[in-house]
């Protein structure tokens, strides 16, 4: 989400590897009525193509990016509140599986104090999670215990082209 310099409202771009083509479209599904055109493909170079849209400005859009953007820098605001829907959302944005079962949520760009209170939210929904190192940074790793009922949770919401992110 991005204010531009000389406009008034918020606009949100939906940008993702072009792989990612189901979720875009499905992304704009939900968003088509406050977008100006559908997805394009966008070449990044030679090895690599982006699919993305854009939403028209608006001010609803620039109060969200005021919850969530302080000094242009991303955080988490003290009454956030997810849900199964959201949850989902969240896991096919910026989720991961590795290795056979390990569920990752990739809140690198988070400071350590954001980072607790996403953690505390998990654990308002009874699931055992804590921050991971990866190289330089933490990120959220699911313990083995609660990976069963996270993927119950946010199954039914996961799109079929972004299911090989939960499946065993």
């Amino acid at each position: 989400m991005r204010i531009v310099p000389g406009r008034q409202d918020a606009f949100l771009e939906i940008n993702h590897s072009l792989r990612q083509k189901d979720y875009v479209d499905w992304k704009y599904a939900i968003l088509k009525n406050i977008t100006v055109s559908g997805p394009k493909k966008r070449v990044i170079d030679e090895k690599r193509m982006a699919y993305r849209f854009f939403t028209k400005q608006h001010s609803e859009l620039t109060q969200l990016h005021s919850a969530f953007y302080r000094n242009g820098k991303k955080f988490i605001p003290d009454n956030l509140q997810i849900t199964p829907l959201s949850m989902a959302v969240w896991f096919m944005d910026d989720g991961s599986r590795c290795r056979t079962s390990d569920i990752y949520l990739n809140t690198q760009q988070f400071d350590p104090e954001d980072q607790e209170k996403l953690l505390n939210i998990l654990r308002q929904y009874g699931f055992e999670a804590r921050l991971n190192k990866d190289k330089t940074y933490n990120r959220i790793r699911f313990m083995k215990s609660s990976l069963t009922k996270f993927r119950d949770l946010i199954r039914g919401y996961i799109i079929p082209s972004m299911k090989y992110k939960i499946e065993i």
